[in-house]
């Protein structure tokens, strides 16, 4: 039966219940009936507020409240809740002080709890914390974010499965792009939304049960929120590969806060997140045309490839080429950025920049560089010059070019040698060759496009060999690639043979001599160039056996070609001198000494129309490699001699010295008739000094005469049918025999080729049975040697006697003919000691 209320004045009840009303609010220093009846963790919550928010948190009663809930965690979700409760409503009331005291509590027991109730406690925190970042107060939004990223830090025991943290990247990337009036202020916001981002990268992305952030909808959000603060230090550089070591005032800063939390976004990228953490770089730097300024682009970049794991660096380097094809209409400006972000990110990845599909990146740049072109011939997008095209600038085209050159450059110095070799037959394939192959069609820009292709293309390979370091010369001159490239160096255009000479000394050179050979001139002593000269290697022996009489004939043709300037002598000044430190072997020395003095004879050639300069440049050129050659030879009379021409020739013809000839305003003759005598090198006085030290005299002895091939199709002649009637001229006209020649059989390309290869061939095998001879007589015991010599002249009676009885015919008989039993004549044949011989034929 229920107990009779007591009976209470009025006025008492009044006040008791004036207390209930505010005992929610207000715990300190209420007590009343209704009061002590409360749950207690709400009277412990209420006991941590002071009557006057400004004393702050009231530590002793938080540390009960603390212990309480480690006590008892199954209370954590209500203590949660019943301080959610008490924010907002001061939110409301704008009593901001017991906001931010409310605040303290929950981070207090966040840091103290992590017991299995804590995603409970957790769902209470981060509506409160949204409900601050809802605010429009500046200070309770940084309030909010400041708890977020402590929350952040935390590593939680036990996972959640239905947490959501799209609001934070969205409010985040909001408060990124603040545009409050007061710029101290401004920068708080945007610092605090910048903090928030990363503390919602830390909290999810190694958290297998929460929404990927990689997708493309978190991404596309965050991103461009961190590239918009960054921006706004475009002016400062980016200083090293971390930036973990920074001052206090650069912390305090946006640029380098907005830097941090960009690596450490894109250091926790895995394999399959590069994608989407860079396609929305991609995206900004189109929308706000950054690729143009190209420092900013550069930058971003930079941070990316020294942040992702170096073995990703190739799907960065993907996304830019597939990027820059996206944009091949775009104008030039813009591919011209994505080409130098493509080389600075090249030169950072180093050898994992290429990836598995090395010539795909190739073929890409390479295609951009033929349709470079071909805009800057036609001058627009589309091939057309209608009025509503976009007309093109020839400069920025050109830019454009050098940068895809320089790119393939910085490529190719990133892979190995094996990788590197590769590449430069691929490049190769690529160069149009006029009626053979034409490797790069242009559309509609003619020959002109293809004179372009090839100069672009042919400085690509002088990036890609430069450096090109290799043991054996097989691999890195294979035919493949060598005839192709040698062919080129018989075109008209002196552009395009001086890039030839260039690809040949980077292939060649091995030890870095091709700078001691930049500048002409007669050096009395090379010991001052300190040249680095290995002994020539079994590789290099059968390289010059094989390819040799090739590069001979190049360099002579060269020198023939009236187009050739100072450069190209110089060019090939330095070819020649490599050969012989790099390359030559005794019989290498004899073949170039005898294609020195072959220039020698063809400067003095009244046949070839070749101007005044030309002539002085091949005799000075002459000059200065005999100088070299005799000193490295080291035979005392041999200098000698190329000394006393030299000094002859200061005196009475210094123009036919280097020193007169390669400079700026040389002095030169009006005409070179009269060049003969002492100031020539003549070939019998070196042949004798040279054979006196063992090497070979009758090769000495033999004029050096260029071999004619089918290259010759690509300098003047138009076609290969023109090519083979000129050789077949060339070669009659050559010919001791004066006789009518049958056609014996239909003359071709294949057969001219055949023929030269067997004359090789047949030269090898006479000078091995040559040298074979040599050794057995002078190796071998008398006897063998005797019965040698007399089975050959038995043999050589044998075959004599056959000759005779075959050829030798009786004189006319009376009778005339014998006939045979089947009525068929028969000659009679009189042995030769029987036959009279008219006295006149006796001797």
């Amino acid at each position: 039966m229920p107990l009779p209320a007591p009976d209470v004045p009025a006025s008492q009840r009044l006040a008791l219940d004036c207390r209930t009303l505010l005992d929610h609010r207000v715990g300190k220093g209420v007590c009343g009936c209704c009061g002590a009846l409360r749950p207690r963790y709400k009277r412990l919550v209420d006991n941590i507020f002071p009557e006057d928010p400004e004393d702050g948190l009231v530590k002793a009663n938080m540390e009960k409240l603390t212990f309480y809930a480690l006590s008892a965690p199954e209370k954590l979700d209500r203590i949660g809740a019943y301080l959610s409760e008490r924010l907002s409503r001061d939110v409301a009331r704008h009593r901001y002080g017991y906001v931010c005291i409310a605040m303290e509590a929950l981070d207090q027991l966040l840091m103290a709890c992590h017991c299995q109730s804590i995603n409970l406690f957790v769902e209470s925190f981060l509506k409160m914390v949204r409900k601050l970042l809802e605010s429009d107060k500046p200070s309770l939004q940084i309030l909010g974010t400041n708890s977020f990223v402590k929350f952040a830090n935390i590593e939680e025991d036990t996972p959640s499965y239905h947490r959501s943290y799209d609001f934070f990247v969205s409010r985040f990337s909001e408060m990124c792009h603040s545009s409050y009036e007061d710029p101290d202020i401004r920068t708080k916001i945007r610092m605090a939304g910048i903090k928030g981002l990363q503390g919602v990268v830390r909290k999810t992305v190694n958290d297998e049960l929460q929404a990927n952030i990689w997708d493309p909808q978190h991404m596309d959000k965050i991103v461009p929120s961190l590239l918009f603060n960054l921006q706004s230090g475009e002016r400062t550089e980016s200083r090293s590969p971390s930036p973990l070591q920074a001052s206090e005032k650069e912390k305090e800063s946006p640029v380098e806060l907005t830097e941090r939390c960009f690596r450490e976004l894109l250091g926790r990228a895995a394999y399959g997140n590069i994608k989407n953490a860079v396609t929305p770089v991609l995206m900004h730097l189109d929308n706000h045309s950054l690729w143009e300024g190209k420092t900013f682009a550069v930058r971003c970049f930079k941070i990316i490839m020294y942040s992702i794991q170096s073995q990703h660096s190739h799907l960065v380097i993907q996304q830019l080429l597939g990027h820059l094809d996206a944009n091949s209409k775009n104008s030039a400006t813009v591919r011209a950025g994505i080409v130098e972000v493509l080389l600075e990110a090249a030169a950072i990845a180093a050898s994992g920049s290429v990836g598995p599909t090395v010539l795909e990146v190739f073929n890409t740049l390479l295609r951009q560089l033929r349709l470079s072109v071909d805009y800057e011939l036609t001058g627009s997008y589309d091939g057309s010059t209608n009025i509503g095209t976009k007309i093109i600038k020839a400069h920025e085209e050109r830019q454009l070019q050098e940068a895809v050159i320089r790119t393939i450059g910085s490529f190719a110095n990133t892979l190995p040698t094996y990788q590197r070799s590769e590449v430069m037959l691929f490049i190769m394939g690529k160069i149009p060759v006029p009626g053979i192959h034409p490797g790069l069609p242009s559309t509609g820009s003619g020959p002109e496009g293809t004179r372009m292709i090839q100069v672009m293309l042919l400085k690509s390979l002088v990036q890609v060999t430069a450096g090109y370091q290799t043991t054996n010369m097989l691999t890195a001159l294979p035919s493949s690639f060598l005839e192709p490239l040698l062919s080129f160096s018989l075109t008209e255009d002196p552009e395009v043979r001086l890039l030839v000479l260039q690809i040949l000394l980077s292939l060649i050179d091995r030890h870095d001599n091709t700078p001691k050979f930049s500048d002409i001139s007669i050096i009395s002593d090379i010991s001052v160039l300190k040249l680095k000269v290995d002994k020539c290697s079994r590789q290099d022996n059968l390289f010059m056996k094989k390819h040799g009489q090739q590069l001979y004939r190049h360099i002579y043709l060269g020198c023939k070609e009236q187009s050739s300037g100072r450069k190209h002598y110089e060019t090939l000044h330095a070819l020649l001198g490599l050969l012989s430190v790099e390359l030559a072997n005794e019989e290498v020395v004899v073949d170039l000494i005898r294609l020195a003095l072959a220039l020698q004879d063809l400067a003095l050639s009244t046949d070839e129309a070749m101007p005044v300069y030309n002539r002085c440049a091949v005799h000075a050129l002459a000059a200065a490699y005999l100088n070299l050659i005799c000193q490295l030879t080291t035979v005392p009379a041999f200098c000698q001699h190329i000394h006393e021409v030299i000094e002859v020739r200061q005196k009475e013809s210094p123009y036919l010295l280097p020193e007169d000839v390669f400079v700026d305003n040389p002095k030169l003759p009006s005409s070179l008739e009269k060049v003969e005598g002492d100031v020539l090198f003549l070939q019998s006085k070196i042949t004798e000094v040279l054979g006196g030290s063992g090497y070979n005299t009758e090769r000495l002895a033999t004029p050096y005469v260029p071999q004619y091939t089918d290259e010759d199709r690509l300098s003047k002649r138009k076609s290969i049918g023109e090519t083979i009637s000129l050789q077949v001229e060339v070669e009659s006209r050559n010919s001791p025999e004066k006789e009518e020649r049958t056609p014996a059989e239909e003359i071709t390309f294949e057969t001219l080729k055949n023929a030269i290869v067997d004359s090789v061939g047949m030269e090898e095998q006479e000078r091995e049975r040559r040298r074979q001879v040599v050794e057995k007589f002078q190796k071998a015991p008398f006897e063998e040697i005797a019965a040698h010599c007399g089975a050959r002249a038995t043999l050589l009676q044998s075959k004599l006697n056959q000759i005779f009885e075959i050829t030798i015919r009786p004189p006319p008989s009376p009778s005339g003919t014998i006939s045979s039993g089947y009525g068929q004549s028969q000659s009679r044949s009189v042995p030769i000691y029987e036959m009279k011989f008219p006295d006149l034929c006796v001797y």
